[in-house]
């Protein structure tokens, strides 16, 4: 296992440790269920040192958390950097949040902008990978009740300390 891919499973098994007060009711951790996509994207392209690396908040709810790639846009995932694999299932769904995988529908706006602006920028995906990589700071994904997306910088200060 990559010294990358040992560093998520380590963070992930951390993270499937802490609880968060309301409104936070469901969290999802695209690097536990969808650790197949996730480990070939890290293996494709983490490989090799970076010039630049381009840090994300945390998965949106139709990229990362359908493809487990941050900004995972499944189109572009699939077609530009040619990753695709079943994935898992968070342990609790909200039905109005549900995983899909790659059969996802739904366009990831900040994906498409990001890897839009790559493929177009740079080409090929392995250009860009050669100085580039992405990741977000926070790899859970958080949402109410309701199934409202809650951010990062919206979690309750002692939450936000986890």
């Amino acid at each position: 296992m990559s010294s990358l891919l040992s560093i998520a499973s380590s963070l992930s098994h951390d993270l499937s440790r802490l609880s968060f007060s309301p409104p936070v009711a469901f969290v999802y951790d695209p690097t536990d269920y969808a650790r197949e996509p996730l480990s070939l994207y890290v293996g494709k392209y983490g490989q090799s040192p970076k010039r630049v690396v381009l840090v994300g908040m945390n998965p949106g709810p139709w990229g990362m958390l359908q493809t487990g790639v941050p900004f995972g846009e499944v189109n572009l995932v699939k077609d530009w950097m040619g990753i695709e694999s079943p994935i898992m299932q968070p342990g609790r769904l909200h039905p109005k949040r549900l995983v899909e995988g790659f059969a996802c529908a739904r366009s990831e706006v900040s994906g498409r902008r990001l890897w839009g602006w790559a493929r177009d920028r740079f080409g090929l995906a392995e250009k860009f990978f050669r100085d580039f990589f992405v990741v977000n700071y926070c790899p859970l994904a958080f949402f109410d009740e309701g199934g409202k997306n809650i951010t990062p910088d919206k979690l309750r200060a002692d939450d936000k300390a986890q």
